[in-house]
């Protein structure tokens, strides 16, 4: 049976899997192990520790903690009364969850304090004392500031609520309920909260698991975080949903994360090729079991077909994949599947779900002819019920008739896969061509020096808009810009050619592991 007509929500997803894979391993969180039953009890105990607070069914309770297994039953137990979760990124800083928590109206914030040496509740106290003081500050762990509440005395709160209670929000949660409210990570202006469902959540995963193969007794190390959907949706709620074993990293580091997969014999891992690059490139690779290793599910604009084959032969993975997805779209709009060969796992980008419709429009809304590019627009059961309290960006993405209006831009081949190329808004226009700055960024990174670009489009008195490119040098090599301007130009047409080029160490990078543009524009923008 389908995965949403079988459980019906998130919660009941958890009480259905501990009476199925009882005992067995759902988490392996460092020194901490809990079993599909202990996961599920932990579960109810913050559900009547949230009711004894006054929490109600769509109340919004945000999570603002780094991967771990308190995050999972957290979260859990959050969605058991029938409140929307909101997941916080753990790094913003205070101005920025004041804003999502006043937005919300949050009745309970639940916060590890003091990861990666932030102290969360003075962040936002001193950010906004007003939001703070409206707030039910929970800490998961760390420190325990004056007016908050530490773990205990939360969990011992809830011993006047009856577990019936919890069971019965658990029962009352319909598939088309909403679960989550996730903020995007918007490149301009405040970010905007997407609604997200129950049921849309478990079939929308249970479809990518077609591709990804996760199944009953298999290990899936989670470095993406909890507050992205993916590492949220396709992360632990999908091994809840098949038995699977969640084994969480709070900050991704290669080194640990190959020494977790040696030694919880992990089968299935998911990431950016940032992360996969960093895994191979790491000198303890050669020193460990990576036997176990079975899937490995890739994703970006652009996966050169080089680490595809590496994660073959050096990760030892079957076979790998990658997706396509954003927030609105409950996170997924399609994937590659086991039997695709790697060089359409690294030059496509997905092949829609089942049930789903995609068109490629141009800027006047008419569909374009095969091959050519236009805007993705997509509709089906995954699109979510829009923005939270925003109802002009709603109407300007949701359309009435059903379609998605994703703002990426892709083309597509006659089976039906597309190319995500580039974000509408990133495109610019030099001299009259339209320029996608992933293309470039695929061309540059082409190039055995040059191991990670970043493109973007900056103003120009000639030409309206030129490339700007950052680069990073491949180990052991020194690159000028003049040596990447002409490589740039014996292999793109010269209206894509950067026309400014710094070499980086590094480029920045959010929690879920995009390359942050607005600093580069904001770097490129400052006086010299």
């Amino acid at each position: 049976m389908r995965a949403d007509l079988e459980h019906g929500s998130i919660p009941r997803l958890a009480l259905h899997s501990a009476e199925r894979y009882g005992s067995a391993p759902a988490i392996i969180d460092g020194d901490t192990t809990m079993s599909f039953a202990e996961v599920c009890a932990e579960m109810l105990m913050v559900g009547r520790a949230l009711i004894a607070r006054g929490v109600e069914p769509g109340d919004r309770v945000v999570l603002w903690a780094p991967n771990s297994s308190r995050w999972i039953t957290s979260a859990l137990g959050i969605l058991a009364t029938g409140a929307w979760l909101v997941p916080m990124n753990t790094r913003f800083k205070g101005a920025e969850a004041a804003f999502v928590l006043r937005k919300t109206g949050a009745r309970v914030l639940l916060c590890a304090n003091g990861f990666l040496g932030a102290e969360f509740v003075e962040m936002v106290r001193e950010a906004d004392p007003g939001v703070a003081q409206q707030v039910d500050v929970v800490v998961l762990d760390g420190s325990v500031p004056e007016g908050a509440s530490g773990w205990s005395d939360f969990v011992s709160g809830g011993a006047s609520v009856d577990e019936s209670a919890v069971r019965e929000r658990i029962e009352a949660i319909a598939p088309e309920d909403v679960c989550d409210v996730i903020f995007t990570s918007g490149t301009t202006g405040h970010p905007k909260g997407v609604m997200l469902r129950h049921g849309t959540s478990m079939r929308a995963f249970e479809a990518l698991n077609e591709g990804f193969g996760l199944s009953r007794g298999d290990r899936l190390l989670i470095v993406l975080p909890f507050f992205h959907t993916f590492g949220y949706k396709a992360g632990w709620m999908l091994a809840l949903m098949v038995g699977a074993t969640s084994v969480p990293m709070a900050v991704f580091d290669p080194e640990a994360a190959l020494r977790a997969i040696e030694g919880q014999r992990i089968t299935h891992l998911g990431g950016s090729p940032t992360i996969f690059g960093a895994l191979l490139d790491h000198p303890v690779r050669k020193e460990v079991d990576l036997s176990s290793m079975r899937v490995g599910v890739v994703s970006a604009a652009y996966v050169p077909v080089e680490l595809i084959y590496r994660m073959k032969d050096d990760l030892g993975l079957d076979y790998s994949m990658t997706g396509y997805g954003l927030t609105e779209a409950h996170g997924i709009v399609g994937v590659t599947y086991a039997d695709d060969p790697p060089e359409t796992v690294a030059n496509w980008s997905c092949r829609p779900l089942p049930d789903t419709e995609v068109r490629l429009v141009d800027g006047d809304g008419n569909d374009v002819a095969m091959g050519d590019r236009g805007e993705v627009l997509f509709r089906g059961y995954s699109v979510s019920d829009g923005y939270f309290d925003e109802p002009g960006a709603t109407e300007a993405v949701f359309a009435s008739d059903g379609w998605l209006h994703t703002g990426d831009v892709a083309y597509q081949r006659a089976d039906g896969y597309l190319k995500v190329c580039d974000r509408k808004k990133d495109m610019f226009i030099m001299g009259g061509f339209n320029v996608a700055p992933a293309e470039v960024e695929g061309m540059l990174t082409d190039w055995e020096k040059i191991v990670a670009a970043a493109v973007v489009g900056v103003p120009d008195d000639r030409y309206g808009e030129v490339g700007a490119a950052f680069v990073v040098p491949a180990s052991g090599i020194t690159l000028t810009p003049e040596a990447v301007i002409e490589y740039a130009r014996s292999a793109m047409a010269n209206f894509k050619v950067p026309r400014r080029v710094e070499i980086v160490e590094a480029l920045p990078m959010n929690a879920t592991g995009k390359v942050m543009k607005d600093e580069l524009r904001a770097r490129l923008a400052a006086p010299a």
